[in-house]
């Protein structure tokens, strides 16, 4: 019996082409999402909270990040001296000590092309909520962090 073929784990370095402050859409599962944990208690504000401090010191610059029941998504900026799966990984690994927050081994990253519109992604993420059937408008979801508004 022919065993199945392993999925590789792709890389999340940034290649030494790509600009200071590209734009990437982040999205970072939890574990045993069907228990909703992110949601729980004041893990969502506590999350949001750790967000904003990292933009306030310059670790990276989350335009936009939305916690969901079970995940997160968001548009986040590196600097080219910070990586970000090492960026990532110790954000991840903080909230998991300071509120019990545990997540999937992996996340997704997708660097923003000059053809895809930014408005476009924070629009898919901000109706995130909706078609979960959580709100029934986009503004009406208290868990999020709209750094964007701030740019225009």
């Amino acid at each position: 019996m022919n065993a199945l073929p392993q999925r590789k784990p792709l890389g999340h370095e940034i290649p030494s082409w790509v600009r200071d402050g590209e734009i990437y859409f982040i999205t970072i599962c939890a574990e045993n999402r069907a228990a909703r944990p992110l949601i729980q208690g004041t893990i969502a504000h506590n999350l949001l909270e750790s967000v904003a401090y990292l933009n306030d010191h310059d670790q990276w610059f989350a335009r936009l990040f939305l916690v969901m029941p079970d995940h997160v998504h968001g548009l986040i900026s590196f600097r080219a001296d910070n990586s970000m799966p090492r960026r990532i990984a110790a954000w991840k690994s903080f909230t998991t000590k300071q509120f019990g927050v545990k997540w999937q081994d992996r996340f997704f990253d997708h660097r923003l092309q000059r053809d895809e519109s930014l408005d476009e992604k924070a629009h898919y993420i901000r109706m995130n909520p909706v078609r979960a059937g959580l709100v029934d408008a986009p503004e009406k979801w208290p868990h999020v962090l709209d750094g964007y508004k701030r740019l225009g």
